[in-house]
């Protein structure tokens, strides 16, 4: 029986998350599979993955074939590279404590990398939210701005409709004294 490690879809309609199984190549994809190996999450910052290393090396050793999707989350997880060393230590090539000594280093190293993805998300998320409040708070500060402008000239109409019978004998004055300058202009000439 050809056996595939594969992705098995599940959640609802645009918010997809996925078991990894061992199941019959002509099985449906959503149907009957062998055994569950882990599940994927790809909704999260970074994805969320589960996997039972032991239990996909074992299926790898009796032959299974991961897909495409299934083999980068395999390889991202470390479940290839063991079982690569597994096949090392069959050749006689390495000790078991030599491999479980390289795996357990590389996963230190993976989980530096994921940890460094973390806090650099994180980071970009902080300062996005500080953009943001920088940016409010200077709209804000145009906004009292305006307000007070606004309220300025609230004032300054108040106070010249008040006063406005003094506006309008200033404007008289004037108004006078360009007429007498003009008449004196006609007279000299």
């Amino acid at each position: 029986m050809p056996v595939k490690l594969r992705l098995q879809r599940h959640g609802k309609k645009g918010k997809p998350f996925y078991w990894i199984v061992a199941a019959d190549a002509r099985a449906k994809r959503d149907g009957k599979f062998l055994e569950k190996v882990g599940v994927y999450n790809p909704n999260t910052n970074p994805a969320t993955i589960e996997l039972d290393v032991d239990g996909a090396v074992k299926w790898l050793q009796n032959g299974a074939q991961p897909t495409d999707t299934a083999r980068a989350i395999l390889s991202y997880k470390g479940a290839l590279l063991k079982n690569h060393l597994a096949g090392g230590v069959r050749k006689g090539a390495l000790t078991e404590e030599q491999a479980e000594e390289k795996f357990q280093a590389w996963l230190e190293e993976k989980e530096g990398k994921v940890n460094a993805k973390k806090e650099n998300l994180s980071k970009a998320e902080q300062e996005a939210k500080e953009k943001a409040l920088a940016a409010e708070k200077e709209v804000n500060e145009k906004r009292e701005a305006e307000a007070k402008a606004a309220q300025a000239e609230a004032e300054a109409a108040a106070v010249t409709e008040e006063g406005e019978p003094e506006a309008d004998a200033a404007n008289e004055v004037d108004a006078e004294t360009a007429e007498e300058a003009k008449a004196e202009e006609k007279k000299s000439e």
